[in-house]
């Protein structure tokens, strides 16, 4: 158990609660103190990325979104999200190339991507172009968060380790 000191010179006693919040005790009182993982969620549908927001907001997560691949890119760049849900079929930059960029990015080769597509046929290339994890559009609402949680758990462990449906593998 780690020591903090606080602005009187007492000690905060902080105890590990989870990889998403804090639990701090001073002087008996406890306070939660919530480190939310911000997801970049990027879809050229409106209705879609409110949706999926409302989703990922209620399973504790704060998001940002893009509608496009241009201004996903300046994004992640500018934020560095924890995670991206990216859609495959977008106007002028498609959520392929945009994932090829990222990629390409040291800031940004590392963040766990998670690839939406109405069309199974990109499953495939999204997986083998670096995504963590690919949804084939209708998904189920705990689909979508199963994929965001497992990616931010292990953002390193190849596609190909992944074996639940809907993942890559």
């Amino acid at each position: 158990m780690a020591q903090l000191p606080d602005k009187r010179n007492r000690g905060v006693s902080v105890k590990d609660a989870g990889a998403s919040a804090r639990r701090a005790e001073v002087k008996g009182e406890v306070t939660l103190v919530n480190h939310k993982r911000e997801i970049l969620i990027v879809d050229d549908d409106a209705d879609v990325r409110f949706a999926v927001a409302a989703r990922l907001v209620r399973a504790g997560y704060t998001t940002t979104s893009a509608s496009n691949g241009s201004e996903a890119l300046q994004v992640a760049l500018a934020q560095r999200p924890d995670a991206i849900v990216l859609d495959v079929r977008m106007p002028d930059m498609d959520g392929m190339t945009v994932l090829s960029k990222l990629k390409a990015e040291a800031d940004t080769r590392n963040v766990p991507v998670v690839m939406l597509s109405a069309s199974v046929v990109d499953q495939n290339r999204a997986i083998d172009a670096g995504a963590r994890f690919f949804l084939s559009k209708p998904y189920r609402a705990e689909d979508l968060v199963t994929a965001v949680t497992k990616a931010l758990d292990a953002p390193h462990t190849p596609p190909s380790a992944c074996a639940a449906v809907g993942e890559a593998g």
